[in-house]
């Protein structure tokens, strides 16, 4: 299981994913662009009713803390292909789009960044579209911003939530069809990258800064964020990947013109963001390599003054071994000049090699 995945299953066990409520489920009706709440109660099968039956309806139903009670009822409504059922269920899912007769299923993960441990929280989205119906699932019990799921709902429900935040506040956006809400959520999914990338690109000059301040902990740095970056790239090359394959399905579907340019919005401020991922992860990189050579030189350094201080230690230890050695017949040994000497040799050759080096900036 890779790192992401773990975060994701951590967070649904945290928060008990098959124990939520099934009111957790929150349904909006869009008529001809204009957006009302859905009855209390309304079931998955209500929904879809509502959707299918006017060609300017939509249902958006949204399932910010899916249990296997909501898989089931939303199955049952949709006829829902067994693979898609399971894909469901277990998440932890590849970003990806596949289509299974009527209905496309598109994965997808949004990205928060926590700028106190320096992480990228990563949310997987399940979302399921067809003909004046949407459903979203929050495998991950958060919304796009990292709102906790219930407190999502919530916030719906009294009206507490910023009308933006709904992905409903164009009218004439939402008279395009259900792919129009799609395409609102991949927006705003897309617009999340970019405070993700600011808190990356700031944390990477505060690195660089390290760095050629000789800090030892910044390596560490260097390597956590690194794969911080590695995971948001992942993200958004994977949903280059999905949003270019929904571009080349529009193409072979009944989609309009207008929807296609917005799409095509969407891909721009993605690929800018992939670029800006893959630019980081080079450019932290190459400040490990260049952290890795001025280590090399602080140690080579260190080297140099030990080997130094050997040098210059190494002739006056040789002068006191020779004297030390008490034999009898050594010519100075009785000369009443020989200490004074030997000592004098001792300092000679020791201020000579402290010269030497000095002059070669070994100190």
């Amino acid at each position: 299981m890779s790192r992401v995945q773990r975060r994701a299953a951590n967070a649904r066990a945290a928060y008990g994913i098959y124990q939520s409520s099934h009111a957790s489920m929150a349904v909006r009706y869009i008529d001809d662009g204009t957006v009302e709440s859905a009855p209390e109660g309304t079931s998955a099968a209500d929904a879809l009713a509502f959707g299918q039956s006017g060609p300017q309806r939509i249902a958006l139903s949204l399932y910010p803390t899916p249990d296997k009670a909501d898989i089931q009822e939303l199955t049952e409504a949709w006829d829902l292909h067994p693979v898609l059922v399971e894909d469901l269920v277990h998440a932890r899912q590849r970003p990806k789009l596949e289509r299974y007769g009527e209905v496309l299923l598109l994965v997808v993960r949004s990205a928060l960044y926590l700028d106190e441990t320096e992480e990228v929280e990563l949310s997987e989205f399940h979302i399921l579209v067809r003909k004046g119906a949407v459903a979203v699932l929050c495998q991950d019990r958060r919304w796009i911003d990292g709102t906790d799921g219930e407190g999502f709902v919530e916030s719906i429900r009294n009206g507490r939530l910023r009308k933006d935040q709904l992905l409903l506040k164009d009218p004439e956006l939402l008279r395009l069809g259900a792919e129009a809400v799609l395409y609102r959520i991949l927006d705003e999914i897309v617009d999340g990258y970019v405070p993700v990338l600011h808190g990356l690109g700031i944390d990477k000059e505060q690195i660089e800064r390290q760095v050629f301040s000789g800090d030892a902990a910044v390596t560490e740095r260097i390597y956590r964020l690194s794969q911080e970056v590695i995971d948001m790239q992942h993200a958004t090359a994977s949903l280059l990947e999905v949003v270019q394959s929904l571009d080349d399905g529009f193409k072979k579907y009944p989609v309009p013109d207008e929807l296609e340019t917005y799409l095509q919005d969407v891909t721009d401020h993605l690929t800018r963001a992939h670029s800006q991922a893959v630019e980081y992860r080079d450019a932290l990189s190459q400040i490990l390599n260049v952290n890795s050579t001025l280590v090399a030189q602080r140690q080579n350094e260190d080297m140099k003054k030990i080997s130094g201080w050997a040098a210059i230690l190494f002739a006056p230890t040789l002068i006191a071994a020779i004297y030390g050695m008490n034999f009898d017949n050594m010519p100075e040994l009785h000369w009443s000049f020989g200490y004074p000497v030997a000592v004098c040799l001792m300092l000679g050759f020791a201020a000579a090699l402290y010269g030497v080096f000095k002059w070669r900036k070994w100190f």
